[in-house]
């Protein structure tokens, strides 16, 4: 019996330990699975994390908090800057996370394109090795606690969704909301539950090369255009309308280089399609008005909100009359537009103010006499017009200073002013305006700086100047002026800075190609050039940053009033009354008659 009993109880320990041995097994291989079926009394241990909705509209609000202190508040508007709260409600943070998920679940649902963890590591990776604002996403990083997984589905997530969907066909993107998950998504909580996956924080590199070009993303990029507008809010380049040669665009995109990616803007309730419009940016909205459309000449716009991706619509009552080829300059609390064509010649304006959404027409007496292809610049509390050109091919060395406090004109100086000329560019420094390029018989590598103070000219240096040019863009970057592209066309451009009276070249390694009637925004550390036309016939779709780290360092972003660069028109053809807008002629090379 006792050699049973413990026969028995040996075979009843090795039994148990059998037993233990493969409960210890199945824990590690089936995260629990098989534990719960062989030791009904241990714990599982699941290894998967959930995101409730909730927690997904917590981590938006803290990408758009560091997208909010880095927006540009103009230093000339008389109210500070608001705190995110006043500019997105929770509402719209919610809808804003209801669509990357809805858009998500439509592509695994429809089309069968559920996104991947190896996807979600591609473009967290993708974003850190190609960031041209690598301090603004450091930020974003650490906004999301810098937890990879956080990171990939609220942050990477969102940006790789909108770029499948949009590689979708018309009425694929029309059919999305079909399936019966997709639509059942409005009745639940959202909340989701996903397998642990480790994902790798990548390294984010230090800033860009000084005198360096990078191209920008064409991945989801606007289609092929010239004659857009182009405004930098302090996190994106928005791009908007523009024509191709054929057809006006009403539509646009949101470059945003901390990423290198593109964001559709919304077409619902945007102005009609229209080119050779104007577009400032006021701190909160970009407002864009007039051009040229398939119905001729408009005096509409629309205010484009960035934040919650829509538009409201620009009154009409008292507005100025229809007109292309006009300039805008944004005081900080109205955009003054002035000149242009309607098939005339007009020196009349106004001045709309977005809070109240009205228009006061801006005085004619004194005003400079009406023309197109002008520049303006706002010059502290004034707004600076000068050269430009007439339907008689009238070109002049003119101009006026408008205060649109008292409604008054004063007249520029003509002395040791530059030679008559249209389609150059302007910039202001904080001092003085530099006019630079532009064209009349000929192309011009000259220019001028005009001190308003003193009513008074200082002419440029043509040492090491950049070649002839017109219809080029300029920039300032609170040290330099840089010039690049333009007529010819060209992909060179040079570095002027006002304090020494020099130049520098340009870099042309990875330069984009050379072009004219493109835009160009100024970032803080890079100028970022985009679409155009090399002759009037191809148009792109490509564009480049360019790196100018010694020209003036990145402003430490505040929540408080910060200076913003002042957005350039560019120099732009005349308009004649067509279906469509045709280019001006080219400028007759120099010694032509």
């Amino acid at each position: 019996m006792k050699t049973k009993t413990h026969f028995q109880s040996g075979f009843l320990d090795s039994r148990a330990s059998v037993i233990l041995l493969l409960c210890a097994v199945a824990s590690l291989v089936l995260a629990g699975s098989l534990l719960g079926f062989f030791c009904a009394e241990a714990p599982a241990k699941v290894s998967y994390r959930t995101l409730t909705f909730a927690e997904r509209v917590s981590y938006q609000r803290a990408i758009e908090e560091v997208y909010w202190r880095h927006r540009l508040w103009p230093k000339e508007r008389p109210d500070p800057k608001p705190p995110l709260d006043a500019v997105i409600s929770q509402a719209q943070l919610e809808t804003k996370v209801r669509d990357y998920l809805r858009n998500s679940q439509a592509l695994e649902d429809y089309w069968q394109r559920s996104i991947t963890a190896q996807q979600l590591q591609a473009e967290m990776d993708r974003m850190a090795q190609h960031t041209k604002q690598p301090d603004v996403l450091r930020e974003l990083f650490e906004a999301l606690g810098n937890d990879p997984f956080i990171i990939t589905e609220c942050l990477a997530k969102p940006v790789l969704t909108e770029r499948l969907i949009a590689g979708l066909s018309s009425q694929d993107k029309a059919r999305r909301f079909e399936s019966a998950q997709t639509k059942a998504l409005d009745d639940t909580s959202m909340a989701t539950t996903l397998a642990n996956i480790t994902y790798t924080l990548p390294k984010i590199p230090e800033g860009c090369i000084d005198d360096t070009w990078t191209a920008t993303s064409t991945t989801n990029a606007p289609s092929p255009r010239a004659f857009h507008s182009a405004v930098w809010t302090g996190t994106e380049m928005i791009i908007w309308g523009g024509y191709d040669g054929t057809n006006s665009f009403n539509t646009g995109k949101k470059y945003n280089p901390s990423t290198d990616t593109w964001a559709s803007t919304s077409t619902t309730g945007a102005p009609t399609a229209r080119s050779i419009h104007t577009a400032v940016w006021t701190g909160s909205e970009m407002i864009v008005w007039g051009g040229f459309g398939s119905s001729g000449y408009v005096n509409t716009g629309g205010r484009y909100n960035p934040i919650t991706d829509s538009w409201t619509v620009t009154t009409t009552t008292t507005a100025p009359d229809s007109r292309a080829s006009h300039t805008a300059v944004c005081t900080g609390s109205e955009m003054i537009v002035w000149g242009g064509t309607n098939g005339g010649d007009l020196n009349t304006g106004g001045r709309y103010n977005p809070t109240t959404d009205s228009w006061t027409a801006t005085s004619i007496t004194n005003a400079p006499s009406g023309r197109t292809s002008h520049t303006a610049v706002l010059a502290g509390s004034e707004m600076i017009i000068w050269g430009g050109t007439n339907q008689f091919s009238n070109y002049f060395n003119t101009g006026g200073r408008y205060n649109p406090v008292t409604d008054t004109w004063t007249a520029t100086s003509t002395t040791s002013a530059p030679s008559a000329r249209a389609r150059h560019t302007a910039v202001w420094t904080n001092s003085e305006m530099i006019v630079w390029g532009g064209g009349h018989l000929g192309v011009f590598n000259t220019g001028g700086r005009y001190n308003p103070g003193a009513d008074a000219w200082t002419a440029t240096s043509t040492t090491n100047a950049p070649s002839a040019r017109a219809n080029h863009t300029a920039v300032w970057t609170d040290s330099e002026m840089i010039v690049w592209g333009g007529f010819g066309p060209l992909n060179t451009g040079g570095r002027y800075s006002p304090i020494t009276d020099t130049w520098a070249v340009t870099s042309t390694p990875n330069a984009p190609d050379a072009r004219e009637f493109h835009t160009a925004v100024w970032t803080g550390n890079e100028m970022i050039v985009w679409g155009g036309s090399p002759d009037d016939i191809n148009f792109l779709d490509t564009g480049g940053r360019y790196c100018a780290q010694s020209g003036a360092p990145t402003p430490t972003p505040t929540p408080t009033a910060t200076a913003t660069p002042t957005v350039t028109p560019t120099a732009i053809p005349r308009i004649t009354p067509r279906p469509r807008p045709t280019p001006h002629p080219r400028p007759t090379p120099r010694g032509s008659q």
